[in-house]
């Protein structure tokens, strides 16, 4: 594998090589992406594989700017509305666009596509320089947990792919999803973005989706993000032999490997440290990871949106 420093000659390298249908992964604010031309079928048959992911699971396109946004996907002027909160943590469902330079395989033979522009700057100036929307999953094995730091996507593909190292991720969880149905929105996964900030752009309510399994958006397997520990979750303290993952107040004395998400119970810090404590302590090799109770409001709900995937049956 071959790793750069993140400097504009780095950038210029990392653009050749995803014009030419290859794969390199970036850092955007939420998780490490695994980048590749959206036009180029071939590129992005190289994403799955190189994931083990299923082909029926859709990915999003990064776009570097509203502009680029539109040559893929149908804007509606709520949805035009939306993407006032561009550059950021939202992914949008919109009809695609005729015509689009998105291949079917990025959108699973669905007549939508997920789109979003990232609010990092080296994730902004390496689509700039391909000059085409990237498709870009999280940048490891389906279903593992999402990588946060360079390093991560180093551990998880062994070194066998290009990493754009930009430092920790700033948000270290996921987008949220949202879907645009005529007056409706709909979210399909709750992410680093809170509905109620969704809510206060767009001037209407949020839906949550009937529970039918149809995978419709990215992120919706039920068994995703997983470490190779089980959790048990809304541990109230941790048992002997157990791993346990805090939120604020931590047991006095606990001998076993411990992280706490936020000591303060704070839900922004806790998402930040999310998928990073749990990859260190699916490291410590114990077989279950115990994780405290965080209450389900503002980012709350992505957190626990990715804990109860990533403890479901495998």
């Amino acid at each position: 594998m071959q790793k750069l420093p993140s400097d504009p000659g780095t950038l210029a390298e990392f653009a050749v090589i995803l014009r030419a249908g290859g794969l390199a992964a970036f850092p955007t604010e939420t998780v490490y992406g695994l980048g590749a031309d959206a036009s180029n079928s071939e590129a992005v048959l190289g994403i799955y594989e190189a994931k083990g992911r299923p082909r029926f699971n859709p990915l999003i396109v990064h776009c570097a700017d509203l502009g680029m946004a539109e040559t893929v996907a149908e804007f509606s002027p709520l949805a035009r509305r939306l993407a006032g909160l561009w550059p950021g943590p939202l992914t949008l469902v919109l009809p695609k666009r005729p015509n689009a330079p998105v291949s079917d395989i990025v959108t699973a033979g669905l007549d939508t596509v997920a789109v979003r522009v990232p609010d990092h700057r080296l994730a902004l100036a390496l689509i700039g320089l391909v000059g085409r929307p990237l498709a870009a999953p999280s940048a490891n094995p389906s279903g593992r947990l999402s990588p946060t730091t360079a390093g991560q996507v180093v551990a998880g593909f062994g070194g066998r792919i290009a990493v754009l190292d930009g430092g920790p991720c700033e948000a270290g969880l996921e987008s949220t999803i949202v879907r645009v149905d005529g007056d409706r929105l709909v979210q399909l996964r709750a992410g680093a973005l809170a509905r109620a900030d969704i809510e206060a752009c767009a001037g209407v309510s949020v839906e949550l989706p009937p529970p039918s399994g149809a995978i419709i958006a990215p992120g919706m397997m039920r068994s995703h993000y997983a470490p190779r520990a089980s959790l048990r979750l809304e541990a109230e303290a941790p048992r002997r032999g157990e791993a346990f993952l805090a939120f604020g107040a931590a047991p006095p004395g606990w001998p076993g490997p411990l992280r706490n998400l936020s000591p303060a119970g704070d839900a922004r810090e806790a998402a930040r440290n999310l998928f990073s404590m749990l990859h260190e302590l699916d490291a410590s090799g114990v077989d279950t990871i115990a994780v405290a109770p965080i209450p389900p409001v503002g980012l709350g709900e992505a957190i626990n949106d990715r804990l109860a995937r990533a403890a479901a049956p495998r």
